[in-house]
């Protein structure tokens, strides 16, 4: 008898995970935050933390459906002034994309798992 082969498992999502997806509002592709799951965790929605904008969701047949992004980017530093839209790396939460420059000193980072405040542009005391 031939020894069968293991199945490839199909990653099984939950609301507030990380994919990478092309926003049409935004025009470039970026993480997005999956909003709604089907009863097989299969994403159905996701939302652009950029733009705001929720949209279906349908897997790329690539393997890079639910990585985090493949882009070179910056060891994390809260010296640093960031932008919307740049990456970095953070010693604890891995890669991640500001989203949003919250107040001069705060700034919204997608990592893989969920949107964390962090601050920046801080002087030296």
């Amino acid at each position: 008898m031939p020894a069968k082969e293991p199945k490839a498992e199909k990653p099984i999502y939950a609301v507030g995970d990380r994919v990478d997806k092309f926003c049409a509002k935004c025009q470039e592709e970026r993480g997005h935050i999956v909003a709604t799951i089907t009863k097989r965790g299969q994403i159905s929605r996701v939302s652009c933390p950029k733009c705001g904008v929720r949209s279906s969701f349908k897997p790329a047949g690539g393997p890079r459906a639910a990585g985090a992004s493949t882009k070179i980017s910056a060891p994390y530093d809260r010296m640093r002034t960031y932008r919307t839209g740049q990456h970095l790396t953070h010693p604890t939460y891995g890669p991640g994309e500001v989203t949003a420059v919250i107040e001069p000193q705060k700034i919204d980072v997608l990592f893989s798992d969920l949107v964390r405040r962090l601050i920046h542009s801080q002087t030296s005391a």
